[in-house]
């Protein structure tokens, strides 16, 4: 399901590639996207399991990029967020004697399929720095 955590890493991201050797703290963070710093501090944690940030904790501490933002795309950062875009199926399972029902969700998944590809082509040809630039 679509949810709001491509648009926070990304958040995360510009601000990162802003202030480039900064390590900013997840408060400094939070207020910038105006969310809750533990919110913040999952997407670091992803972003660091991923090499894409580096943190130092204590009083000066914080997170910083640890790649040149020119060499990540858009689309490496949507994968790291999201496998697919998936806008979901209905919970309950349709009925397969329905001309519908029987192929609804076989439908759906061809559609999702077409839908990554676009976005993935979309994605890939815009780098962080591409983006970032736009501040």
């Amino acid at each position: 399901m679509i949810s709001g955590k491509f648009a926070i890493t990304i958040h995360i991201l510009t601000l990162l590639t802003k202030f480039p050797n900064d390590f900013l703290s997840s408060e400094f963070i939070a207020g910038s996207i105006n969310l809750n710093p533990v919110l913040v501090r999952k997407e670091i944690a992803n972003l660091k399991a991923h090499h894409v940030v580096e943190s130092k904790e204590g009083k000066n501490g914080g997170t910083r990029l640890a790649v040149d933002p020119s060499k990540i795309t858009l689309k490496e950062i949507f994968e790291m967020t999201f496998e697919t875009i998936n806008l979901g199926y209905a919970k309950n399972q349709p009925n397969p004697d329905c001309p519908v029902g029987k192929k609804i969700n076989q439908n759906l998944s061809s559609l999702y399929a077409e839908m990554n590809q676009k976005v993935s082509l979309q994605l890939d040809g815009v780098s962080l720095e591409d983006f970032s630039n736009q501040f």
